[in-house]
């Protein structure tokens, strides 16, 4: 499998990492400490074509792939993985579902939009009772005539707080279990429709997530994402693709961590030398060093397989598993090797450590990774 990225994808990558530097990581820390939805970088972002990047021209992306997607996410995320974490949701769980399996008329009337940036999506497939256990959906929908009336709750919704357009999961056929699951898209100005407050979090502040509340919400027959009784379908086809995402967002926060832990190593001195000339040093930054390249590898691996459309539901997991407790390993070293200043806001590490920890929770944790595996081994 050929690895290597064409000049186009180089250009993109180069693009999102000087953006990445100059604009987003300046202001990081901040939108972390305020917990602030960075409106500006969205719409710089928006500008630069990297909220609709694998959407063909015709509908308004930059008509590249997954590949591009994964290399413009650890971008952004080296410097924010709040960002990445918008710009990820966008791409792999609004933009690319609405490809897969939204109508023609769907597909021109929102994805222009959202891949411009005019407009902002999220997907509500979590519920209070309802998250590893994805197919136990208590929210309802009803046909009743001409529409649909949908009740119920969804939660941690990111983007939520801001987002215009909803991928929402609702049950259609309680009889049918899983297969009576069924996607809907949603506008968030929706009569019955209502926000909780932001999450209140331990890392990605920046990112901001919520519930979502449906009372009596009425949709056009419509507004089914492709087929009555398909949901189940459509939000793991998706979790396929957003997990290639996370661990994108996942190597970015490895990758921070490990640039970071070698500056302050060659500039702290103890016994009379720089901590890195230490071998307890050098064998810590080692490790992070080759466990991000293949985390790395993974992704892409997963990438290329989703854009030649082949099955990649293992590969994924693999990538999303293995990147995210990466990103999560590296943080926790990074802290260590700053030692009593990794533990302070004023230190970005600080920030990764609590960045990390989300990777291996969202989109399938790390435990639903290892299951989805397994069963792919032993049932392939």
């Amino acid at each position: 499998m050929d690895l290597e990225l064409t000049a186009e994808q180089q250009m993109l990558q180069e693009t999102a990492r000087d953006f990445a530097e100059r604009e987003v990581a300046p202001i990081a820390a901040q939108l972390d400490e305020e917990h602030r939805f960075p409106s500006e970088l969205v719409r710089r972002m928006a500008e630069m074509g990297l909220l609709g990047i694998a959407v063909p021209e015709h509908y308004g992306g930059a008509g590249m792939d997954t590949v591009s997607t994964v290399v413009a996410v650890e971008e952004i995320a080296v410097a924010c993985a709040s960002t990445a974490t918008i710009v990820s949701v966008n791409n792999s769980l609004v933009c690319d579902p609405i490809l897969r399996f939204g109508s023609d008329a769907q597909k021109k009337e929102i994805l222009p939009a959202l891949a411009s940036g005019k407009k902002l999506g999220c997907f509500a497939l979590s519920e209070p009772e309802t998250g590893s256990d994805a197919a136990a959906q208590q929210t309802r929908a009803v046909r009743v005539g001409d529409e649909w009336v949908l009740n119920g709750t969804k939660n941690f919704v990111t983007n939520g707080p801001h987002a215009d357009w909803m991928i929402l999961f609702a049950m259609t056929d309680p009889e049918r279990g899983h297969r009576g699951i069924t996607s809907f898209l949603m506008p968030t100005d929706t009569p019955g429709l209502r926000r909780g407050v932001p999450d209140r979090k331990l890392g990605i502040t920046a990112a901001p997530s919520c519930q979502m509340f449906l009372d009596d919400c009425r949709l056009p027959l419509d507004s089914v994402l492709g087929a009555p009784g398909e949901g189940f379908k459509v939000a793991m086809t998706t979790l396929d693709g957003g997990r290639i995402g996370i661990a994108a967002q996942a190597v970015g926060i490895a990758r921070a961590s490990l640039v970071q832990a070698c500056r302050y190593a060659t500039e702290r001195k103890t016994f009379g030398k720089p901590i890195a000339e230490h071998q307890a040093i050098q064998f810590m930054l080692a490790d992070v060093a080759t466990e991000t390249d293949a985390a790395r590898l993974l992704t892409l691996r997963a990438a290329m397989l989703k854009d030649r459309r082949l099955r990649h539901t293992l590969e994924s997991s693999m990538a999303k598993l293995y990147a995210s407790e990466t990103a999560n390993r590296a943080a926790k070293i990074a802290v260590q090797i700053h030692g009593g200043y990794g533990y302070l806001k004023d230190f970005p590490v600080e920030r990764y450590f609590r960045d990390a920890k989300i990777t291996e929770i969202y989109e399938g944790t790390s435990e639903m990774q290892r299951l989805v595996i397994a069963a792919q081994l032993l049932h392939a």
